[in-house]
Order: structure tokens, then sequence, then C-alpha cells
């Protein structure tokens, strides 16, 4: 069974949900408009930005669709 995670790396998994929406709201996209543009389910995106646990292929993805480099998500 799994370790659960330390408070940082949940902290930092919110932020990362926190970013992503914030440049979706910069760009006024709607999650739909976002959820075609990276080819990803709109389950997969809510639970992005919710700040749950995600793939690196999803937040590459995500920023490609969102025009920024994946660290500026990272923070």
């Amino acid at each position: 069974m799994s370790q659960p995670h330390p408070q940082w790396v949940i902290e930092a998994r919110q932020a990362v949900g926190d970013r992503i929406r914030v440049r979706r709201m910069e760009l006024d996209w709607t999650q739909e408009r976002l959820m075609d543009a990276a080819e990803l389910s709109r389950n997969t995106l809510q639970r992005m930005e919710a700040g749950e646990e995600m793939k690196v292929s999803n937040l590459l993805r995500v920023a490609d669709a969102l025009r920024v480099h994946a660290r500026d998500l990272l923070g």
C-alpha cells in the first residue's frame, strides 16, 4: 500500500492546478476549449485543476495548449 503524500507535495500539486486555471482564464478559455486543445478528457483536466495527481505527459500537453513552458506551471 502506498504512503500518503507529504503536505508539501499536496500543496505543490494544488499550486500547479491553480496556475493551469489562472492561465486558462487569462486566455479567456473554458475548460472545454483547453480540453480540446490539449486532447484530454474533461475528468482529467478537472482533476489537474483540482491539484490531484497528474501524469507528466498530460502536464506537457496542457502547457503546450496554453502556450507556456511546463516549468512555468510547475512554478
